[in-house]
């Protein structure tokens, strides 16, 4: 029966859909960058990405959105499956997916970072690979037990890590192995199940390929019928008669037989059996389905929709200052907390997690994280403003804490009125807002001039809350000091912020005397909010018609003012004038200005190395780029959709201008060049060394047109850094169990000068963690390696996490700037049930639709192919529809 042949009213939400929708320029290979080196493949992040929104949709069909009608399959058919649609439809317009996607951006680089992690690269188990059949389905299981583990303890970055490696190895068995040369049709139903044995695998003795000395060996494989993969370079060696993996890469491969039997890409040169590459590409892309929707099964949706951010919403964190003086900030959080939780309930804006730090002196924490509001709302409830009184107190270590527990992406508020008394963690923390992706906003009720008010021991510096400014300029956040009377107003912020706001750039970035900040609107914001704070004496806002408003309170001709002592926030009228727009501002000191506005388009980015040199070329992902290496920028923009009258031009950006930070010197500006479809927004430009060459922060801004051709300007929300040297702390795969002693590897490199570093270590909780690497002295493009060894106490909780970071801090002779490299392990204690094991009545992976209705899957193309003619088959015992016409 042919699709079109099937009534819609049949396809009931127990009956899925799935639409599968591959970019027509998209391999086994990592990511977008490896389509340089061959083009036409399907790399692990489309493969990723492609079964995480099927899965999603699925989640949508079955689940219809409270006070809105279902989604309809029709809607869906022959269509490009983007994020952005699927949150349209579901949530409503202008609704934005910026979270998920970013959260599959996770999962996805987590995947192709398998292919260049010195700890998993090379072991064949990791990537089945030299017949290493049963120890990869372990491997595998264990992964996948790790990120539902770790997401059932809220550890969502740790999950989407744990998911990506096993997705890796999930992919890699269809393009590694014979599967598809044996005839198969259907994903293998027992690699998902631990406790199914893997039958008729070829044994050492069993001889499983001959010779080929071409680049393409289609007929290469002998006749058996037992399941094998190839040999790749000369770990474990290649026993006489054994495939091996191939390519130019692959040494073994020149040892008799040549060749190889991988399907990595549609390249001869990459892949001898490149001719099957899309058939492995279809199975992969069904088990990454499966792989997902068993942990929607093990989840649930609510949890399965927390792993993958599946909402619009951000999470709520608060940092809490529990000292006597603390009442009225107190409240105020109180009070916002308990706004938030009952304006949002059962919205698509709920927050999705919560997150409570409180600190005093000379202590901080526990912390505290649930995904129930009521709990939370309890446990803030709970918090009283009790002894201490002097000043400071341990504000860095409890930000660091809930920085560590807090999902990335989120806004984190400090209630606090000293001044930090564990300063020497600034830069640490940091890096961690970067890595982390989160913005800090310090509430300060008190004045850094005023030296009377609260007990203190010793006189303290009028400069002594200028880590709270270091902090909030790394993260995008602010610090606004305002008085006890006027807390409950400002703290309003915590609400608008977790709108999910976008900073518009100001030119200049801050207020210069006697010279209007000018910033630019364009027909896709709304809500557009200016905050003004510290010693202001006078203000107004201008139009682009030259209409203007003053500081004065109420109704005005642009918008509206409130003022809370010396806070003000502008509220402009919906919707607001396009051009170009002028605040002037009077003041003594340095006032603050920032101006926000509500958008669903906005951009993703993410750096990395080009590796062009390896069996797998792709791009290597960073958090931060590095001094003298050429890097790669990858920016995904988000809100552009598909839907759209036809013919209609879509917003598109063009170059990418980097500016020093906090100065605003513009430091150079690169083209964008469009990776792929362009309905998937995914833009790429290269940032040469030069222009890297000082170690420092600068904001990233894109520049480009609106469908009219009116400028459009985006600012990433917060700045990053350009990071001295290459310092990277990486774990063995795995989990870590009470009582082990796990090793752990350091890698630092220098790539623009001379560097004499030290190197220290932390680890949270305080495990005992040895190294024998104190000192590194570096020449450039010279690199160091370290051991470090991880001693995990019997007491240590199980399924808790471990967090270890490593610094390297330049010593006199070499004065930089210090970098870190932060790693998360999970400690995972013996499973009484193993979290993955079928009931026992099922023979494979339960699907998320557990009813005895047939699952329909359909192909397409995402560049807009529409579903061909089918064919039947099943998976796991659930009904399949595939149309290949497009294939």
């Amino acid at each position: 029966m042919l699709l079109a042949d099937v009534p819609l009213s049949r396809l009931s939400l127990s009956v899925l859909l799935l639409l599968l929708l591959l970019p027509p320029t998209s391999s086994f290979f990592p990511n977008v960058w490896s389509l340089l080196a061959a083009p036409g493949s399907v790399t692990h992040q489309d493969l990723t990405e492609e079964a995480a929104l099927n899965v999603t949709l699925q989640l949508f069909l079955e689940q219809p959105p409270p006070g809105r009608p279902p989604l309809r399959l029709e809607d869906f058919l022959g269509r490009t499956l983007l994020a952005d649609d699927l949150f349209a439809a579901y949530f409503g317009p202008g609704f934005p997916s910026r979270r998920f996607r970013a959260a599959l951006g996770e999962v996805s680089r987590a995947n192709a970072a398998q292919d260049f992690l010195p700890t998993s690269r090379n072991d064949p188990d990791l990537h089945f690979d030299a017949e290493r059949l049963g120890q990869g389905r372990t491997r595998l299981a264990g992964a996948l037990r790790e990120a539902l583990v770790a997401a059932r303890a809220l550890e969502h970055t740790l999950a989407r890590q744990r998911l990506g490696a096993a997705l890796h190895a999930l992919q890699d068995f269809y393009s590694h192995s014979n599967w598809v040369e044996l005839g198969q049709q259907q994903p293998h139903p027992h690699l998902l199940w631990p406790r199914q044995e893997l039958q008729s695998l070829a044994q050492v003795g069993d001889p499983t390929c001959s010779d080929c000395e071409e680049l393409s060996c289609s007929g290469n494989l002998l006749g058996f019928t037992l399941l094998t993969s190839g040999y790749f370079g000369t770990h474990p060696s290649k026993p006489p008669g054994k495939c091996s993996h191939g390519g130019r890469f692959d040494r073994s491969s020149s040892q008799p037989p040549r060749g190889g039997i991988n399907k990595d890409s549609t390249s001869p040169g990459f892949s001898p059996h490149h001719m099957l590459h899309l058939q492995a590409a279809k199975l992969a892309l069904l088990a990454s389905i499966q792989a997902f929707s068993l942990l929607r099964n093990r989840l649930g949706d609510k949890g399965f929709s927390r792993l993958l951010d599946i909402s619009p919403a951000s999470s709520l964190s608060f940092v809490l200052d529990t000292t006597g003086s603390m009442g009225e900030e107190i409240n105020a959080a109180k009070i916002q907390a308990r706004h938030i939780v009952e304006r949002r309930r059962g919205s698509p804006m709920e927050p999705v997690h919560y997150v409570l730090v409180p600190f005093h002196d000379p202590g901080f924490g526990p912390v505290f994280t649930t995904s129930d509001p009521d709990s939370f709302w309890q446990q803030l409830n709970e918090i009283h403003a009790l002894g201490g009184g002097d000043e400071p107190e341990m504000c860095l270590s409890a930000l660091e804490l809930a920085l560590l527990h807090t999902p990335p992406r989120s806004d984190i508020f400090v209630f606090t009125d000293a001044s930090p008394k564990d300063a020497i963690l600034t830069n640490r923390v940091e890096s961690l807002t970067q890595e982390r992706r989160c913005r800090v906003t310090f509430l300060v009720t008190e004045d850094p001039s005023r030296l009377q008010g609260r007990a203190r021991r010793e006189v303290l510096s009028p400069l002594r809350f200028e880590p709270y400014e270091a902090v909030a300029l790394a993260s995008g956040g602010e610090v606004i000091f305002t008085k006890d009377q006027h807390i409950q107003d400002v703290a309003a912020i915590v609400g608008d912020s977790m709108a999910d706001l976008v900073t518009l750039p100001l030119e200049p970035p801050a207020v210069v005397s006697g010279r209007p900040l000018v910033f630019r609107v364009d027909a896709l914001l709304q809500r557009v909010t200016v905050r003004i704070h510290r010693e202001v004496s006078s203000f107004w806002i201008r139009n682009p018609a030259g209409v203007s408003q003053g500081q004065e309170e109420g109704e005005g001709p642009l918008g509206h003012t409130r003022r809370f002592g010396q806070f003000w926030i502008v509220t402009m009228h919906d919707p607001p004038q396009t051009g170009t727009w002028q605040i002037q501002v009077t003041a003594e000191g340095t006032p603050r200005v920032r101006v926000q506005a509500q958008t669903s388009l906005d951009f993703l980015f993410y750096f990395g190395i080009p590796m062009e040199d390896g069996p797998h070329p792709g791009l290597y992902p960073l958090t931060q780029p590095v001094a003298g290496l050429q890097t790669q920028l990858l920016v995904e923009v988000t809100g552009l959709g598909s839907r759209r009258k036809p013919g209609d031009p879509r917003p598109h950006f063009s170059h990418v201008v980097l500016r020093g930070v906090p100065e605003g010197a513009e430091r150079g500006r690169v083209p964008l060049e469009p990776t792929g479809p362009r309905e998937r927004g995914l833009l790429a430009a290269s940032l040469p060394p030069a222009l890297l060459s000082t170690a420092g922060p600068f904001s990233l801004e894109l520049i480009g047109q609106d469908r009219e051709g009116r400028r459009l300007h985006r600012a990433a929300p917060q700045p990053c850094t350009v990071l001295p040297v290459l310092l990277e702390l990486a774990g063995s795969p795995g989990f870590l169990a009470p009582g082990s002693r796990a090793p752990l590897s350091v890698r630092v490199a220098s790539f623009s000068g001379h560097q004499d570093l030290d190197l220290r270590t932390s680890v949270s909780p305080s495990f005992p963690l040895t190294s024998n690497l104190s000192r590194v002295r570096l020449e450039p493009n010279e690199t160091a390696w370290g051991r470090l060894w991880l001693e995990v106490p019997d007491s240590a909780a199980p399924d808790s996490v471990v967090s270890v970071t490593v610094t390297a801090t330049g010593r006199e002779a070499s004065p930089v700037p210090p970098t870190h490299a932060f790693l998360r392990l999970l400690v995972l204690g013996p499973a009484q049930q193993d979290p993955l094991a079928a009931p026992a009545h099922s023979s494979g992976p339960i699907l998320a639709s557990t009813s005895p209705a047939s699952t329909w899957v359909t192909w397409g193309r995402a560049g807009g192919g529409r579903v061909g003619n089918p064919w039947w088959g099943t998976v796991g015992g659930v009904l399949l529809l595939l149309g290949l016409a497009s294939w």
